[in-house]
């Protein structure tokens, strides 16, 4: 009795160890008609094994790279796709590069920064301070999904004041929009007259900005 593990490593275990063995047999024929007719029947049966493949863009090219892979590029047959090397698949992808940019409050966020930003640049006036309004009570909802416990308004006050460098200010001892504490709690359940006003606060935010961190 032959075991697996006396037998050559399977290249690509997704298709078997029958379709390597079709791949290998392929090799060994001379004519180079009968072998691209094998090669193009091979590729209907690993078809037919990986039918999740028939979803993905160009599936059929991905078959014809993994017949080459697996005959370990010696397969000479015409493929109707570019045919790869094995050095194209030794190449390491180039490193992604990450933002470096420093969040001076992690827990509120990049995006809210660029949106004190651009209310820092809107001339003085209704509209400035109900966005300044708006931002801090966006302030105050992500701090309290960071850390449920409680938050004390004069805290996002000052928060808002030294990300905006002391442009946008609230005067001490002024209340915010009511934030419930509990932010798993189903948010289309009205609480209160307060509540409501917050939440068409938050809606005109996501509509000027589009979207709220």
């Amino acid at each position: 009795m032959v075991y697996n593990s006396q037998r050559p490593a399977l290249i690509i275990s997704e298709y078997g160890r029958h379709v390597q063995r079709m791949v290998e047999d392929a090799m060994l024929i001379e004519d180079r008609e009968e072998r691209n007719a094998r090669a193009r029947y091979i590729i209907s049966v690993m078809g037919q094994l990986n039918p999740h493949l028939r979803d993905v863009n160009d599936f059929k090219h991905k078959l014809w790279d993994h017949l080459f892979i697996i005959s370990d590029f010696r397969l000479d047959v015409d493929s109707p796709y570019p045919i790869p090397s094995a050095e194209s698949f030794k190449t390491k992808p180039e490193k992604l590069k990450y933002p470096s940019n420093h969040i001076k409050f992690r827990h509120y966020g990049k995006i809210i920064e660029k949106v004190i930003d651009k209310v820092k640049k809107m001339d003085e006036g209704e509209e400035r301070t109900a966005l300044t309004q708006t931002v801090a009570y966006n302030l105050k909802k992500a701090y309290l999904t960071w850390n449920r416990d409680s938050v004390q308004d004069d805290v996002i006050i000052s928060d808002l004041k030294k990300l905006s460098e002391g442009q946008l200010v609230i005067e001490e001892g002024s209340k915010l929009a009511f934030v419930p504490e509990n932010l798993s709690q189903n948010y289309s359940q009205p609480q209160g007259k307060k509540f409501n006003r917050g939440r068409n606060k938050s809606k005109n935010f996501k509509r000027k900005f589009g979207g709220n961190n």
